[in-house]
């Protein structure tokens, strides 16, 4: 309706504009048909500014909207309704009472949380000595493991995003007060990789040939964590800053879902080599992320804590990203169609750090080193 009018004014502004010339032309005053311009002119110029207005909140309220879950979902309310799809090995049985890891890292001064809150409050870790080695050890092993075994390409990105890439992949309008900006522009810190290798390919049209395009990144993560009041926060269970590695792929709509049962695998395979009990369990449609058409969640046991602990989230976006960030392919048929984009934590670092932790501690307060570690490591185990 405004934009109607908007033209319906405009019409009728060059209609005076042309009888200006007439005028002019006869050497005849156009000075009221000069004053009704500018009267035209200021009322295109309001309703310009409110159609500009409106159009801003229209796009806030689809960008607001997530997406719709897939039709094979389980359906359920909470994430009481998940169900379990799969478990890998038994929970680790002990002749003592296991530590959790906070215990343990101090005691083997592998973890400091007393330093972390001094230099930045709660939510943070130090990690010392035999522990930043390990976690240098898990983030260089998991890289190697899906950059050589699992063929995908490698990428270091930055860890500064612009708002256009949190909107791109779904993180923004929503879940802006779980995010950190950078004051005075409109850079946020990155809260996962999926936010910049997704956005690798914003606004491209990619050969149908070249997909899927499959990336692995590590970063550090950056979150808020503004609804976490009332769960767990001892220790590196919920952390304002985290290491991850991410696995990400770009692919052709008719095999997405497919893919996601390899990416899944694929950092699976992460904790079955480490020895890890872990179940898997798919999200219903009352539980299910803002941006995900279809998702599995990995959780691994931390037999000190006592309870399992997700790393890894393996989404299936469908085209919900694609279509908000213009990444399309061109079909053998010559039609550009949007590509389907999934994302999985390869793992997410501060639990796995626990549940290896835990679930290797032995009866004198040391840590084994599992077998896959070793070389990276150094050593077989962590304390004297």
């Amino acid at each position: 309706r405004l934009l109607g009018e908007v033209e319906k004014l405009k019409a009728e502004r060059n209609a005076i504009s042309k009888e200006v010339g007439v005028r002019k032309a006869k050497k005849e005053s156009a000075d009221d048909l000069l004053a009704g311009m500018k009267e035209k002119s200021d009322k295109i110029a309001n309703l310009d500014k409110l159609a500009a207005e409106v159009e801003a909140k229209q796009e806030g309220l689809l960008l607001s909207i997530p997406n719709v879950p897939w039709e094979g979902c389980p359906k359920g309310s909470t994430a009481a309704e998940n169900p379990v799809v799969s478990t890998w090995g038994e929970p680790k049985k002990f002749d003592f009472q296991p530590k959790d890891h906070v215990a343990l890292g101090e005691a083997l001064g592998i973890l400091d949380f007393a330093s972390s809150a001094k230099v930045s409050g709660s939510g943070f870790a130090v990690y010392r000595g035999a522990g930043a080695k390990l976690e240098r050890s898990l983030i260089s092993w998991m890289l190697n493991l899906h950059s050589g075994e699992h063929g995908y390409t490698e990428v270091s990105t930055p860890f500064l995003v612009r708002e256009t890439s949190m909107v791109g992949t779904g993180q923004l309008p929503k879940f802006r007060e779980d995010m950190y900006a950078v004051e005075g522009g409109e850079l946020f810190l990155v809260p996962t990789a999926e936010v910049p290798v997704t956005n690798l390919h914003r606004e491209e049209i990619l050969a149908e040939e070249d997909l899927p395009k499959k990336y692995v990144a590590y970063t550090p993560c950056f979150r808020r964590e503004a609804g976490s009041a009332g769960k767990e926060t001892r220790g590196l269970g919920r952390m304002h800053q985290f290491d991850k590695v991410e696995l990400v792929w770009i692919e052709h709509p008719d095999r997405s879902m497919k893919a996601l049962e390899e990416l899944c695998a694929h950092a699976e395979s992460v904790l079955q080599k480490l020895g890890l009990h872990y179940r898997k369990i798919e999200l219903c449609t009352g539980d299910i992320g803002f941006g995900a058409a279809r998702c599995y969640d990995l959780e691994v046991w931390a037999p000190g804590m006592g309870q399992f602990l997700e790393v890894s989230s393996c989404s299936n976006f469908m085209d919900f990203q694609a279509r908000r960030m213009g990444l399309r392919f061109k079909g053998a048929d010559g039609k550009n169609r949007p590509c389907h984009t999934l994302n999985g934590s390869g793992t997410a670092l501060a639990r796995l750090f626990i549940a290896l932790v835990e679930t290797y501690q032995t009866k004198d307060g040391k840590v084994e080193i599992p077998e896959v570690l070793q070389s990276l490591f150094g050593s077989k185990r962590i304390g004297s």
